[in-house]
């Protein structure tokens, strides 16, 4: 079986790790899956069930990562990763990609979707300031 891709975008934060965070905690506010409102994503995470969900299906969203890691650690799952700047400019020459630029480098295939049970994330821009957070990813199942 293949994963499913997916995309969403979320507000801007400077600490990304935070901004997932938060994209996570309104992902699961608005639909728990199932697993009981009230619960953190991290606390979700220590849920062998929860894991069994997300590794046999998923959510196609930024719950499919239990963190964030750095943009240059090894491309290994299931983790959300930031693109690297090579990454960005890459299908946005200027390293300030707007949403239009992130939706048709994903369209045209100049920005790829990752692997199965692996995110990437980038900084979007409006008039060249940070205003949005574009989140990708394919789900493991």
């Amino acid at each position: 079986m293949g994963g499913n891709c997916w995309t969403d975008t979320g507000p801007y934060q400077e600490d990304l790790a935070a901004a997932f965070r938060r994209a996570q905690a309104e992902e699961l506010a608005a639909d728990d899956h199932g697993f009981g409102a009230g619960r953190t994503a991290e606390e979700l995470w220590r849920d062998p069930d929860w894991q069994e969900y997300i590794l046999t299906g998923g959510t196609g969203s930024v719950l499919d990562f239990p963190l964030m890691t750095d943009a240059a650690d090894p491309d290994d799952g299931p983790f959300l990763r930031p693109l690297t700047e090579a990454e960005i400019r890459a299908f946005a020459p200027g390293g300030r990609p707007t949403l239009a630029e992130w939706d048709a480098a994903l369209d045209d295939g100049r920005l790829d979707f990752p692997d199965r049970a692996r995110g990437r994330c980038t900084v979007l821009y409006t008039d060249g300031e940070p205003t949005g957070i574009g989140y990708w990813g394919c789900t493991a199942d």
